[in-house]
């Protein structure tokens, strides 16, 4: 059986968050087709960011340790996050800081020449991402560089393949027809998971 797991990334944990509804969307979706499903909703964590390298050495503090494994025991990971200043927000990314301790995400050995063992080979991945401007001026005028910076950094350099993602663009404006079938496509995405 498939294993998904959901991860909300708006660091507020208050249930009317769109982000929420499009996980919750995704996790109805998973469990219709039958997947194994779990869930990190990172607003309702309380963790420490980083602030050495030293740090970084060992592993997370709870609850991030005990979160974590659910990102290991999965084979496809959908994440949803709203763009905030044009980057992830900040507890989010902390909390991928925090994830990735202790060779988590890469695992860096001698016999490995100086490149990082890619931990997370095998899985793939769906991001959403929502926000207040039009999609395409995100697209076009900034480059997708949150989008990119996920792809390409966190997911891409630690094995994850193929990384996909949805842009949802104009959010707070959007119509109620228009936020339904955005659930409707985050439910089907986690029913195919891919």
């Amino acid at each position: 059986m498939a294993q998904t797991c959901i991860i909300n990334a708006h660091p507020d944990p208050s249930p009317e968050r769109f982000v929420t509804a499009l996980c919750d969307a995704a996790e109805e979706g998973a469990r219709e087709a039958g997947q194994g499903v779990s869930r990190i909703d990172i607003g309702a964590l309380d963790f420490p960011l980083l602030s050495s390298a030293a740090e970084f050495e060992g592993p997370p503090p709870e609850p991030v340790l005990s979160e974590r494994e659910k990102i290991a025991a999965a084979d496809h990971l959908i994440m949803a996050f709203p763009l905030w200043l044009g980057s992830l927000p900040a507890k989010a990314r902390g909390f991928f800081e925090q994830c990735g301790r202790a060779g988590f995400f890469l695992e860096t050995t001698e016999d490995n020449k100086g490149w990082p063992k890619r931990m997370m080979k095998g899985k793939s991945a769906r991001i959403f991402v929502s926000m207040g401007m039009p999609g395409p001026v995100y697209s076009l005028m900034m480059d997708q560089g949150a989008l990119k910076a996920i792809e390409r950094g966190l997911l891409g350099l630690s094995g994850f393949k193929p990384i996909r993602h949805t842009i949802l663009g104009g959010v707070e404006a959007a119509t109620h027809q228009k936020r339904a079938s955005w659930l409707a496509q985050a439910r089907e995405y986690g029913r195919r998971s891919d």
